[in-house]
């Protein structure tokens, strides 16, 4: 068993000067050969720097966005996964909405047996909300 992984297809981590994308791109997510699909196991992902806009008021939304995951074939590559969840900082929708797309879109990157996103969103009007959005791969 090689001792290196394989980091060819990678294109963000390593590069000097990031640029952040100014709306959702899910093109950016990036991922890399599992070196044991047989396994199982689970990687966790939080970010507690999560924004994103009302889309009735445009204020902004403030949460912790939480990915749990048991890979498949491919894991996620963590700074490509950053500049996609900031990329929602000016996207107006609704937390319910955002909490699925961010699920189909690792989802599909990824193909994992199953996953996770948990969105924790902080009280506006004295009430907090959370969504979980689960998948399982058939």
């Amino acid at each position: 068993m090689s001792v290196q992984d394989d980091v060819s297809a990678l294109t963000h981590l390593g590069q000097a000067g990031t640029a952040y994308p100014e709306r959702v791109e899910p093109g950016l997510i990036e991922t890399f050969p599992n070196r044991f699909p047989e396994r199982e196991y689970q990687i966790t992902f939080e970010t507690e720097e999560f924004t994103s806009l009302c889309p009735m008021t445009g204020q902004p939304d403030f949460g912790t966005i939480t990915i749990t995951y048991v890979p498949g074939e491919r894991c996620i590559e963590s700074k490509s996964l950053k500049l996609y969840l900031f990329s929602y900082r000016g996207e107006p929708s609704f937390m319910e909405t955002l909490t699925n797309r961010i699920l189909d879109d690792l989802s599909s990157a990824c193909k994992p047996r199953r996953m996770m996103v948990t969105g924790n969103f902080r009280p506006r009007g004295g009430i907090g909300i959370v969504v979980e959005a689960l998948y399982e791969a058939d």
